[in-house]
């Protein structure tokens, strides 16, 4: 890190989907809310510099990087942290349940994923801003099948049969995190393994909302520390004096 760019305040933008906005599922009443002290919220207390989150419930990453240019525009960061894949790789599961028996394509054809990710994090390098990606918070498969299915066996039995097993929801989002990883390893980009550090307690299912994907308080409170882990040993400048002493 150059010595003229510490002390002064760096601008960071996060783009992202619901994850990043801080969405989860209410246990009791099964409906989405944001969670005040989501992981954004959480680095934000704990840095000198300004966080802006530009993230949006439903955002896949070509809508989300098309509104980018805009966005770098009005809020110049030095810095975009990378959030998306879980509704990429989604499906129309109302669709699929209705007609298990044809195709059906993801959100972004993971092709057309690696393509874009990869303009993404170019396009910011060539305009002298850090890109920082982020992998995907593992999926639990039983939740996600429950709750896409609105606890209707009937639909459940035909996404079933579209899927073959329940077990392929979770590798065919572990493609997408791995697809995140290896744009990062080609473009020589850093990644925050938040995949890795839910894989690593001993039950990640706890860290996840009913519906089986938006990570719970305890889940942001672990992304936060993925991210300050990254700030700490790349940019610790970025710090609270407290937080860099600690």
């Amino acid at each position: 890190m150059e010595q003229s760019t510490i002390g002064r305040i760096w601008n960071c933008l996060v783009s992202g989907d619901s994850i990043s906005k801080g969405v989860v599922v209410d246990d009791e009443t099964g409906k989405y809310s944001i969670l005040e002290k989501n992981y954004v919220s959480l680095v934000q207390q704990k840095t000198r510099n300004v966080v802006r989150n530009v993230s949006r419930f439903g955002n896949t990453l070509p809508r989300g990087t098309g509104r980018l240019a805009r966005e770098i525009a009005a809020e110049k960061p030095d810095i975009v942290l990378i959030e998306y894949g879980g509704n990429d790789c989604d499906f129309d599961w109302n669709a699929i349940a209705a007609h298990p028996e044809v195709a059906h394509e993801p959100n972004t054809d993971l092709s057309l994923f690696e393509s874009t990710l990869t303009e993404t994090v170019e396009g910011l390098k060539e305009k002298g801003i850090v890109p920082v990606l982020m992998t995907l918070p593992p999926l639990d498969a039983d939740k996600f099948l429950k709750w896409v299915s609105r606890n209707d066996e009937g639909a459940e039995g035909s996404i079933l049969r579209f899927l073959g097993s329940v077990t392929r929801i979770y590798w065919w989002q572990e493609r997408y995190s791995a697809m995140i990883t290896k744009v990062a390893r080609k473009t020589k980009t850093r990644a925050i393994d938040v995949r890795g550090a839910f894989l690593g307690g001993s039950d990640f299912s706890a860290l996840i909302c009913k519906d089986g994907i938006h990570p719970n308080a305890a889940g942001h409170r672990l992304i936060a520390e993925a991210v300050l882990d990254y700030i700490a040993e790349d940019y610790s400048f970025m710090l609270t004096e407290a937080d860099a002493a600690s």
